[in-house]
């Protein structure tokens, strides 16, 4: 596919096509694990990671292999590449591997992932492929992080706490706490608060979308009747 256009591709990545607002793909991890901003940022992350070395892989093996064996072979790459990324977590952050459990095995099964690596990778070259991976997987993990500093914010009147679990030393003193003895919003860290914070920013991204929408039709009525006027009269008055 030539002549990508690298706006276009960050555009959709983070707005117009993000994975979990549009696609409403990977949202098994999604609502199970964005209790918190240090699990949501984990595991943004990981999929990041994934995302872009799975892209350009298959990028690179793209006019290697047959359609008869072409998804076997994606899954593999992207089973490889969250096999890594597993290994990566054990070794530096092995406390918020513990935490988020099977869902950094689980990334394998992120239909996002495959989705990128059949749509797209496996279609343009490696830059292009690696920047689709990496826009589409911060576009993700903006999702993930913004569920879950809501979700921590009303279930435990804090932002950041634990944060040393993912940054070490430099994240002990990062905690802030929003409410004094705050006794907890229970729904919000439940399974039953993710989907409603997810379904408000859906909404949200919806209604500016529309907003958008309606404003660029409205400046644009004005030219319309500049050019209809122009065509009539052959000037513009």
């Amino acid at each position: 596919m030539s002549d990508v256009n690298y706006a276009d591709i960050t555009k959709n990545g983070l707005w117009k096509n993000n994975p979990a607002l549009v696609q409403l793909l990977g949202l098994c991890p999604l609502l199970a694990v964005s209790g918190s901003v240090v699990n949501a940022l984990g595991l943004g992350l990981a999929t990041i990671l994934v995302l872009v070395g799975s892209n350009i892989a298959v990028s690179m093996i793209r006019n290697a292999v047959t359609d008869a064996i072409r998804l076997p072979a994606f899954v593999m790459i992207i089973a490889s590449f969250t096999t890594c990324t597993e290994l990566l977590m054990k070794a530096f952050t092995y406390e918020l591997y513990q935490i988020l459990g099977i869902f950094i095995a689980l990334i394998v099964t992120n239909c996002a992932i495959l989705g990128r690596a059949d749509a797209f990778a496996s279609k343009n070259k490696i830059l292009p492929s690696a920047i689709d991976g990496l826009m589409m997987g911060v576009g993700f993990a903006l999702v993930l992080l913004a569920v879950g500093a809501v979700r921590e914010a009303l279930g435990s009147g804090t932002l950041f706490a634990n944060m040393h679990l993912l940054l070490g030393e430099m994240g002990k003193g990062m905690t802030i706490t929003l409410i004094d003895d705050y006794s907890g919003f229970l729904v919000a860290i439940l399974p039953p608060g993710a989907f409603l914070v997810t379904g408000f920013l859906i909404a949200l991204k919806n209604v500016i979308d529309q907003y958008r929408e309606e404003k660029a039709k409205a400046n644009a009525q004005p030219v319309e009747k500049v050019s209809r006027r122009v065509r009539t009269t052959g000037t513009i008055q």
